[in-house]
């Protein structure tokens, strides 16, 4: 049982509040999943520039001289911004495969969480009260986010294996269930050149619909085919930098509920995770059909 969160903003007067009200609807769901915490908030893009999350165990060693390190090796300037365990990277984004790649050669104790012109994602162990306290994500703002909360069922308590997963530029996944087929999934995907971090079946279906984008698919695409090729019970939430998209299995035996305004549109593995948000009381609200995929999309808006 764990608990997921999500929320894309129509509005753009509201995109001062992406955090607060991600934080308020992720804390609601403290008792699907006390585990662990993670939310990843699109915002910020600036044309010509990327970002790169990090996160580490022993943040004072690791960070410090990071800015001069990438500097260095990337042959042009990169800021580092510190948030607690985690810190933002921004540079040019010609520079963003040089810079992950003299990461993980030059700096092992560093874990890339994502990466992207939009994302940030902060994940840490831990109650979500506690996690989106100690990264300041209620002042943050943003077009879209997404949350969970977990109640670990198959693999270990650990930041890794916290929710969201990012496996592509500008891509991640939070998911609610358990995939059967994940382990021949890892070895196909592994086969054409996806790299995995950890055990978790949810990083696997992360990596498939990265895959499926790679390949000229949108997300909506992408999440089409998920209902045929992954086999299990599972609720996912997924965000692109300009995307959010909802699919359930066909049996769809995790709880999820939805609501849309002329503001926004929410998702919540239960009610009262919206119950909080602005206009909600006029929203339209349901619960997303099985193997029925739910998919926005501001740039298809503009």
């Amino acid at each position: 049982m764990c608990g997921i969160v999500g929320l894309f903003l129509k509005d753009k007067s509201l995109e001062p509040q992406l955090g607060s009200l991600l934080s308020d609807m992720l804390v609601i769901m403290t008792d699907r999943g006390p585990d662990s915490a993670g939310i990843a908030i699109y915002g910020g893009a600036d044309d010509g520039k990327a970002k790169i999350t990090v996160q580490s165990a022993k943040p004072e060693a690791e960070f410090a001289g990071l800015a001069e390190f990438l500097s260095t090796s990337i042959g042009a300037i990169a800021d580092v911004t510190v948030k607690n365990t985690h810190a933002v990277i921004t540079l040019d984004a010609a520079k963003l495969d040089a810079a992950r790649q003299a990461l993980m050669t030059e700096r092992p104790g560093l874990r890339i969480m994502s990466s992207g012109a939009a994302i940030e994602i902060y994940k840490e162990t831990g109650l979500p009260r506690d996690v989106v306290s100690r990264f300041d994500v209620r002042k943050m703002s943003g077009t879209h986010g997404i949350g969970h909360t977990r109640m670990a069922t198959e693999s270990a308590v650990t930041t890794l294996g916290a929710h969201p997963f990012s496996t592509g530029a500008d891509q991640c996944l939070v998911h609610n269930g358990s995939l059967s087929n994940h382990n021949n999934l890892r070895r196909e995907l592994t086969r054409l050149g996806m790299k995995f971090e950890t055990e978790n079946d949810s990083e696997v279906a992360a990596a498939y619909l990265t895959a499926e984008m790679a390949g000229g698919k949108n997300l909506g695409a992408a999440l089409e085919g998920a209902v045929k090729d992954l086999d299990g019970f599972f609720t996912f939430v997924v965000g692109t930098k300009s995307g959010f998209g909802v699919l359930r299995d066909a049996i769809a035996c995790k709880p999820a509920v939805m609501a849309e305004t002329d503001q926004y549109v929410a998702f919540g593995s239960e009610y009262r995770a919206l119950v909080g948000l602005p206009g909600i009381e006029n929203a339209r609200v349901w619960e997303p059909e099985p193997a029925t995929v739910y998919f926005w999309d501001h740039d298809l808006a503009a």
